[in-house]
């Protein structure tokens, strides 16, 4: 997650993230996380998360995090962790996958583009709550 995060300069707390992390794989109504792996090696994970859409009659997901390795990229693997998350959105009932890109990843855009995600007309914009309760 710190070298997904440094790519493009984000901000982390590993000890938050790993409590984080605690919290969101022990309650599986908040989601699911896999690792890519390949001959035994770690290359990188996904993590989707579950929201609630009157829009969409019903569960939808954010694929909140993709993150492949650099040294992995480029080998299929990407495009085999979108047809893995795919299949498993179908498994569990999801009505729609989002996913944010960065604007100058262009690679991942080709991807998602690539294996049928669109871009969406509306904009999305983000207000950060900020109390003692979120971190």
């Amino acid at each position: 997650m710190r070298d997904f995060y440094a790519i493009d300069g984000y901000p982390i707390d590993v000890e938050v993230s790993k409590v984080l992390f605690s919290q969101f794989i022990s309650d599986e109504k908040l989601g699911r996380a896999w690792l890519i792996e390949q001959d035994g090696n770690v290359l990188g994970y996904i993590i989707l998360t579950f929201i609630f859409s009157f829009e969409f009659a019903g569960k939808i997901a954010f694929v909140d995090e993709l993150y492949i390795k650099q040294e992995a990229r480029g080998k299929g693997l990407g495009k085999s962790s979108i047809d893995f998350i795919k299949l498993e959105a179908e498994k569990l009932g999801l009505k729609l996958l989002y996913l944010e890109v960065e604007h100058h990843n262009s690679n991942a855009k080709k991807l998602y583009l690539g294996k049928g995600f669109s871009e969406h007309k509306r904009q999305l914009l983000i207000h950060k709550i900020n109390n003692n309760n979120n971190q």
